[in-house]
């Protein structure tokens, strides 16, 4: 009777914790079933039951029986799901869209909120909506960090460790006197030619950075620095630029528990699976080959394609990932021609392998001048009337969007190509000194973004309502930046960054990816 009074006093506790009252019956009929579960385990079960209560549409903060009932079936479908749920592909108008709650401190799923459903065809609130949640997510990350909590009241503070407060730019502008030492977070914006201002939620405070230092990172127009400096005047002084600091996806989920941000069948993050977790573990002879820029109409890439299948028919792959631009002359009028018979070509070479064509899965992603509604993102799948003949002879072959995302076991991958690193070394406010290192400056500035193109919208044209599909928050296992830049693999915060490079223009290098290691190899087709 004892250990019944614990455990209703716990749910009681834990539902109240998060602003939920419960009813009599719901309460009991929980305490049931919190009596099966071991001790140790009761608290990451409650965590299960308590988000999947919120993930339903609540009309008030009590909970009836039914909402339970739903919450507790949701839950025990999740873990029988999960070990079906080993290879995923999520293309990115299939990713869930979460909106940041500044009220509440969360993420809400879209369908709990007064947004509309997104549209490819946008309204103008869609556009302010876009830098709105990027700067909110930012900062709700930022305010985590050890160097921006305050200490909790009544607790001393080390000499050494200085603590640091954002103030808004509102702040600045309502200030007649001069402030000195500010740490504003904002954008970046050049509002008149030549001129650049930070702008917040709050206002635009036109910026002098002519004595500033740039700390790692590519710097551009519409991405989010933290700047340091001096109002005085209307004008803020710059004195040091930085980016927000990154959070690598444990912690992350660490506060926001199971949600599953990424997408995919499975109603809660795969990393919570130990199945799944276990199943990665074991299958050591997983791996992933990623080729960029497979240019399907030349003919010297359809034979070391049809090496690279014979060197690998022993042991088949687990996914071939043949990313865009799939021709290396994608203009004119026969293209959408050329590319079926192209298709076709490469459907002849992988059927002479039975292994491979028996084995693995082929995932293709278009380039940016593949055939498409031109150079906005997301990008759709090849249109179904070029694919379904190569669809129908291949069946393990799927075609995808721009990004995408796949999810294998517990791992997230996430794919996007475009020629990112040169338009970025473009827009940059000021270049870094050391060139050789870009890469580097390249990762860092992705990952502190948040985003895949922290960029000016008329530099890199963006769907406004599906801009949450270029997130990367929480922050993947693995990012695929297939680019025509240099290849290179970069792990930062928990996440390996890879760019396979042009498969043709490097020498017909690649990348291989094996999940049991969470390492990339590079590989090259040397002469027939």
């Amino acid at each position: 009777m004892d250990a019944a009074r614990k455990i209703k006093n716990k749910v009681s506790t834990a539902f109240k914790m998060r602003g939920l009252m419960l009813r009599p019956e719901a309460s009991k009929y929980l305490v049931e079933v919190m009596e099966s579960v071991s001790s140790s385990d009761l608290e990451d079960v409650m965590e299960k039951v308590l988000d999947a209560v919120e993930k339903q549409p609540l009309s008030s903060n009590m909970i009836e029986l039914s909402v339970a009932e739903s919450a507790v079936q949701d839950c025990s479908q999740s873990c029988d799901e999960n070990i079906d749920n080993v290879f995923n592909i999520i293309g990115a108008f299939d990713v869930p869209r979460y909106i940041y709650s500044v009220e509440r401190k969360k993420f809400i799923p879209l369908s709990m909120t007064s947004h509309p459903a997104p549209s490819l065809c946008g309204w103008a609130k869609d556009k302010a909506e876009l830098f709105r949640e990027r700067y909110t997510i930012l900062q709700q990350r930022i305010h985590r960090h050890e160097l921006f909590t305050p200490p909790a009241i009544g607790t001393a503070v080390d000499e050494g460790q200085n603590k640091f407060q954002l103030k808004t730019i509102e702040a600045l502008l309502g200030s007649t006197a001069k402030m000195g030492e500010v740490i504003v977070l904002g954008m970046i914006t050049q509002l008149k030619e030549g001129k650049f201002y930070l702008e917040d939620l709050s206002g635009t405070v036109q910026l002098d950075m002519s004595k500033a230092q740039f700390h790692n990172g590519l710097y551009t127009e519409s991405c989010f620095v933290l700047a340091e400096g001096w109002y005085e005047d209307s004008v803020f002084h710059v004195n040091g630029f930085g980016f927000p600091p990154t959070e690598p996806s444990s912690a992350t989920r660490a506060y926001y528990g199971s949600m599953n941000f990424f997408g995919g069948p499975s109603s809660t993050s795969v990393k919570a699976s130990a199945k799944l977790k276990q199943l990665e573990e074991e299958n050591e002879d997983a791996m992933f080959v990623i080729l960029s820029d497979v240019w399907l109409d030349n003919v010297e890439v359809l034979e070391k394609l049809n090496l690279m299948f014979s060197g690998y028919s022993s042991m088949p792959p687990t996914c071939f990932i043949f990313i865009g631009n799939f021709s290396s002359a994608p203009y004119g009028n026969a293209r959408i021609k050329s590319l079926k018979d192209s298709l076709k070509a490469l459907a002849d070479v992988i059927c002479a392998h039975p292994n491979i064509h028996n084995s693995s899965r082929f995932l293709f992603v278009p380039g940016p001048e593949d055939p498409g509604p031109g150079a906005i993102l997301p990008r759709p799948p090849l249109a179904n009337h070029i694919t379904e003949e190569f669809r129908q002879r291949v069946p393990f072959s799927v075609f995808t969007t721009n990004p995408c995302r796949v999810q294998y076991c517990s791992q997230e991958i996430l794919i996007f190509r475009e020629d990112l690193v040169n338009k970025m070394c473009r827009n940059c406010v000021r270049l870094p000194h050391d060139n050789l290192d870009i890469p580097n400056h390249f990762v860092k500035t992705i990952l502190s973004q948040g985003h895949l193109t922290p960029l000016p919208l008329y530099v890199s044209p963006v769907y406004w309502a599906y801009d949450y599909s270029l997130r990367v928050y929480p922050v993947p296992d693995v990012i695929v930046f297939a680019d025509k830049y240099d290849p290179f693999s970069i792990t930062s915060t928990d996440c390996l960054c890879i760019n396979p490079g042009s498969f043709p223009r490097s020498g017909f290098t690649f990348k291989v990816y094996y999940p049991a290691s969470r390492t990339a190899e590079d590989s090259k087709l040397q002469g027939l």
